[in-house]
């Protein structure tokens, strides 16, 4: 199942508008085929900027081929299907990750006779796209990928028997996908390591998995601070006589979330823990639901100032998908909030969030066969910006950030006028390491004139010299900082 997980922007005096304003179903899919998302503990969906990123698996060609579709309006229309497999085998278990306009796509596929890792990448926001690329060669099974990038940095984990149990591996690229380290082997014991996730803040690397060397299954975290050259020891994050299982992880600075399934009170809930030292120690389990539903599938995704998830539940009777909020790093949680109200299954949910807006798509059985569906909240994720004074600037400006040289955070302030641009222009704010690749996105969405001021965390970047730059419509403008550590 999936996870939870928090990024923190310290913001001074701001107001958290989480008025909600979800969007009517839209249908992605129209065929006589089977449309599925698969859970394997990775996201299907992805968005930055104006573009929204879904991957899928379809049978209409007679086989499982991987699908992709993509809105450049934010969500509100859709372009059509791109097929990204082409062979007589079988693709699927298929999952994203974005980062500025690349887009990295894995997936496992049986074309050489077993199961192996493959990936495909676009760097034009999904207009043109890359050949497969074969991530693992052995003649056992590999599964259960899930992939997570920052900048050209991109970072794969899965399962694997090549040593007669299932053990995990990683395997990464620093250039964008074009070559590819050799694989890693994370895990080493006479148990089955199963299900990993894995998710990047900065340079730091965050994995999670269900093990069950105790006995049963327990989740377990491992992390590398150097981008997986080198891994910490195995922690043990549950201790319970019942077993654990979908473990999902997300982090932003030093703030990291983990959710998994757990049957300990006699159902099954979805239950999770944080770490705010950036994985040295762990807080207490924390129920996310407490409805006895049997929850599954969970999904998260951490932003500034909240962070979501999304299940599926079977408290009316059918499956049905619930959305609720945390804005206090996962310590209480807002109402669960039915998303889905019809007499058919839905299933199998993933989230992102961009900007103020969430995303969420999720498979559906209400037109008699499985398709894919989504849904926005526009207006659903707090943005972690403050507004200082009501005065209308004259004209675009970015500040110099304040204090700099900086450690661990920095205040960056930047103004938008009423005249240079249009209301529908995305405001980006992003952060560039000395070699010109994307570490962080701080703002993404559509602003008012005014003057903002944010927050930028660096607990989990190296010292050094950054970039931050501002764009939006015609206008751009860079400024540097330096974190010192």
């Amino acid at each position: 199942m999936k996870f939870i997980i928090i990024f923190t922007l310290t913001i001074f005096s701001c107001t958290i508008n989480i008025v909600s304003q979800w969007q009517p179903d839209i249908r992605l899919t129209t065929n006589s085929a089977y449309s599925s998302t698969y859970y394997n503990n990775a996201w299907s969906v992805g968005a930055s900027g104006n573009f929204v990123h879904v991957v899928w698996t379809d049978l209409r060609d007679g086989n499982n081929e991987i699908y992709y579709k993509r809105s450049t309006d934010g969500g509100t229309s859709w372009g059509t299907d791109t097929r990204l497999t082409v062979n007589t085998s079988s693709s699927w278990n298929t999952s994203l990750t974005v980062s500025g306009s690349n887009l990295h796509v894995i997936w496992i596929d049986n074309r050489d006779g077993n199961w192996e890792i493959y990936y495909k990448r676009s760097s034009d926001n999904g207009t043109s796209w890359g050949t497969d690329t074969r991530l693992t060669d052995n003649s056992f099974f590999s599964e259960f990928p899930s992939v997570s990038s920052s900048g050209l940095v991109v970072h794969v984990v899965w399962t694997d028997n090549r040593e007669g149990n299932y053990e995990i591996y990683y395997k990464r690229s620093t250039d964008g996908g074009i070559n590819w380290d050799k694989d890693s082997r994370l895990t080493n014991n006479a148990s089955f390591s199963l299900t990993p996730s894995v998710n990047v803040s900065g340079s730091v690397l965050n994995v999670v998995w269900r093990d069950n060397r105790d006995g049963n299954y327990e989740i377990y975290y491992k992390r590398s601070t150097d981008n997986g050259a080198t891994w910490s020891a195995d922690t043990r994050l549950t201790n319970n006589p019942f077993d654990s299982g979908d473990p999902s992880v997300s982090a932003s600075g030093s703030l990291i979330y983990v959710t998994w399934m757990d049957i300990r009170d006699g159902n099954w809930k979805i239950f999770g823990k944080s770490s705010t030292d950036g994985g040295l120690t762990w807080g207490a389990d924390t129920p996310v639901t407490a409805n006895p539903s049997d929850p599954g599938f969970p999904t998260i995704w951490i932003s500034a100032l909240a962070v979501h998830i999304v299940w599926q539940d079977y408290r009316d009777g059918n499956s049905e998908i619930y959305y609720k909020r945390s804005t206090d790093a996962g310590l209480s949680w807002g109402i669960d909030t039915r998303l889905t109200n019809n007499p058919s299954v839905s299933e199998i949910p993933s989230i992102a969030v961009n900007g103020t807006a969430l995303h969420i798509i999720w498979t559906d059985e209400r037109d008699g066969n499985r398709e894919i569906y989504y849904k926005r909240d526009p207006a659903g994720n707090p943005s972690g910006l403050i507004t200082l004074g009501t005065e209308i600037p004259k004209e675009f400006s970015l500040s110099q950030n304040y204090p700099n040289p900086f450690n661990p955070s920095t205040k960056i302030k930047f103004q938008i006028p009423a005249s240079s641009t249009r209301r529908t222009d995305i405001v980006l704010l992003t952060i560039y390491d000395n070699l010109g690749r994307e570490v962080a996105v701080l703002v993404n969405q559509q602003l008012a004139p005014g003057t903002y001021e944010i927050d930028f965390e660096a607990a989990n970047f190296a010292g050094g010299v950054y970039y931050y730059k501002l764009s939006t419509g015609n206008y751009s403008q860079t400024k540097k900082m330096v974190l010192v550590k």
